[in-house]
């Protein structure tokens, strides 16, 4: 499973951002979808997560704020940013339940995307 994330970038408090991140291969199974985030000298944590069947759960710091969705057909997991706070400065990385299925069998495992910055200045 590869994922690729985009549409970080810089944005004014109080403005928002739209994170993407797309996974592919070959006979690909997609379970949980989420995104962490880590902020300078933090480590990285959890920001959202959604289930193959939609069901999602959000850190305490973004609830009200921000919104996961995703794409099941284009395996797409999306992170909608608003009422950005200059504290939500980080680099933000994509994860995924997923992996591969090879007749009856199945080989899954946590999958990283490469981080995405997001820097919101005051």
């Amino acid at each position: 499973v590869q994922l690729q994330a985009s549409g970080g970038g810089l944005v004014q408090a109080g403005g928002s951002l739209r994170l993407s991140c797309t996974a592919s291969g070959s006979n690909i199974r997609i379970n949980e979808m989420g995104w962490y985030r880590q902020g300078p000298g933090d480590q990285r944590k959890l920001v959202a997560s959604i289930t193959s069947d939609g069901a999602t759960d959000y850190s305490d710091p973004v609830k009200g704020r921000f919104t996961i969705s995703r794409d099941n057909v284009k395996k797409t997991v999306y992170l909608q940013m608003d009422s950005l706070k200059p504290e939500d400065t980080a680099v933000y990385y994509c994860q995924v339940d997923g992996g591969t299925v090879v007749g009856d069998a199945y080989y899954g495992g946590k999958h990283w995307g490469k981080g995405t910055q997001v820097t919101v200045s005051s």
